[in-house]
């Protein structure tokens, strides 16, 4: 039936060598039990049931450059969104089929997995999800925000995930969270979807107060709304671009850019929002 291989570290090293060659820049590996061990993904959802001779999962994260991020929303967050979201897919793929070429059978769940927004609205919840995924196989913690906060780019990082017969070598997961608990996600939330929950690192989360926002923005070719990902203050990405207490400008945006639409602190985000798109 299907061929595996034994736990190598060879193969590890030469599906990380691909991927980083690939333009990766996040790679993990989680062995398919850590479903089961956690049980924290209903069982239909999990490796084990979309693909049941599945023995390993790789994570592959591409980031998004903090300040296109910071722009949102904007035209060039959307396409910076957009592209990224193509080049991890066409990276899965090529991965899938560098593996299948070498006897390990292997498939791949896209970035998102989901048609539109209107049919997560109308059907909520997706067929896979990387949020676990990516924490199972060491590439981050989960946030407040409900999103992975990874030690290089903060949450600011899409993901997609590669099934496959090979038996690798697990990554160890990180055991210490990376949210800091500061709260920004949750008081800069444009429609207050991020509900701190008292005892618990990550908050309750408003999907459908979520879901209208990315509609609505969708609806005005500068989605998604990402400001989530952009105030958050967990990330290497914050030192290569030198912003150390930023959180501070970014909660009074708002009120500055009421008082003056042109404030010279906000200039680099605000003439990148004000064309190319229809209010």
């Amino acid at each position: 039936m299907y061929k595996t291989n034994p736990e190598t570290t060879e193969l590890k090293s030469a599906v990380v060598s691909f991927c980083r060659q690939q333009g990766a820049d996040l790679v993990g590996f989680a062995p398919v039990e850590r479903w089961n061990e956690h049980n924290e993904v209903p069982p239909d959802h999990r490796p084990q049931t979309l693909f049941p001779p599945a023995r390993t999962v790789i994570v592959i994260g591409l980031s998004m450059p903090l300040p296109v991020v910071e722009t949102t929303p904007s035209i060039l967050h959307k396409e910076a969104y957009d592209t990224t979201n193509r080049q991890l897919d066409s990276l899965a793929l090529a991965l899938v089929r560098h593996l299948n070429a070498r006897g390990h059978a292997s498939h791949f769940f896209s970035r998102d997995g989901f048609g539109s927004l209107g049919a997560i609205k109308e059907k909520p919840g997706i067929a896979f999800n990387h949020i676990p995924a990516a924490r199972y196989a060491g590439l981050g913690t989960v946030g407040l925000s409900n999103l992975i906060l990874t030690p290089e780019f903060g949450s600011r990082v899409r993901f997609v995930s590669v099934f496959t017969v090979a038996s690798i070598p697990g990554d160890p997961m990180i055991e210490k969270d990376l949210c800091i608990q500061c709260g920004a996600c949750a008081r800069l939330c444009p429609v207050n979807a991020i509900i701190p929950v008292e005892g618990s690192v990550a908050g309750n989360f408003d999907r459908e107060a979520c879901l209208e926002r990315h509609i609505e923005l969708t609806r005005k070719k500068r989605y998604p709304c990402g400001i989530c990902t952009k105030v958050c203050p967990v990330g290497k990405d914050r030192l290569l671009y030198r912003q150390k207490g930023i959180v501070k400008k970014y909660e009074k945006e708002e009120e500055l850019l009421k008082d003056n639409p042109d404030h010279p602190d906000y200039k680099s985000w605000t003439v990148v929002r004000r064309f190319g798109t229809r209010d």
